[in-house]
């Protein structure tokens, strides 16, 4: 990633089991690689017993910590969005009481995600949709919760363009990059890199940044690594 002119990155948990090699990580690569700690919504029935207070100690370990990804889906069938709900809010409660930013997963779960919104008193200052693939509409509610929205390769396919042309519409200095691997391969034309695996690799990001300058233009060049200096501090 650094050859390739990366400056910095986040690694996100799935669930407990992840948070030892996410710690790992951020202790080989510090000052490059960013730790959240989470539990994703499709490994919310994955949740053992005292999970809190566990997830508490990690990020009080770590004060540069951020709580990721977590968030509600109704695209999966399991884990039940009520398994989902419980677990996202209490992490939603954790980062609010220790004050840290959060990445957030919503796929066709926006009125439940608004829902929860709506519940808690509180809401983290600020926090980043993650993949964001929502309508105009949708993320100017959100922003004004505090959303920031990160552009993913894979928005880059052809049968996904209406993604880039709700992101024409976002404010600039809101929008942050992200590759999502291994997960969520951008179109062939822009893989330098993969895994061994086969799968995505973070460094095909340059390509991504480059691809998505093209389409949105020169203005948002400059802005990247603004923002993400002025969102990860």
């Amino acid at each position: 990633m650094r050859d390739a002119g990366i400056t910095g990155c986040v690694v996100n948990a799935t669930c407990e089991e992840d948070w030892d090699a996410v710690e790992a990580l951020a202790a080989e690569f510090g000052g490059f690689v960013i730790p959240a700690y989470g539990i994703h919504p499709w490994k919310a029935d994955t949740a053992k017993v005292g999970w809190e207070e566990r997830l508490k100690r990690r990020l009080k370990a770590d004060p540069g910590a951020t709580v990721g990804e977590i968030g509600v889906d109704g695209w999966v069938a399991a884990p039940e969005m009520d398994v989902q709900r419980e677990v996202f809010v209490k992490q939603v409660r954790i980062a609010v009481e220790m004050g840290r930013i959060m990445t957030v997963h919503c796929l066709k779960a926006w009125e439940e995600l608004f829902s929860v919104m709506d519940e808690l008193p509180q809401w983290p200052e600020k926090f980043l949709m993650h993949s964001f693939g929502g309508s105009i509409e949708v993320a100017e509610r959100l922003a004004k919760k505090g959303a920031w929205f990160s552009f993913s390769g894979y928005f880059l396919h052809e049968r996904k363009r209406k993604v880039l042309e709700v992101f024409r519409k976002l404010p600039k200095d809101r929008i942050l990059l992200e590759t999502d691997a291994p997960e969520m391969m951008p179109p062939e034309e822009f893989v330098e890199f993969r895994l061994e695996s086969g799968a995505n690799h973070p460094a095909n990001l340059r390509a991504i940044a480059e691809a998505f300058v093209n389409d949105m233009g020169d203005t948002i060049l400059g802005q990247f690594e603004e923002n993400r200096k002025r969102f990860w501090r």
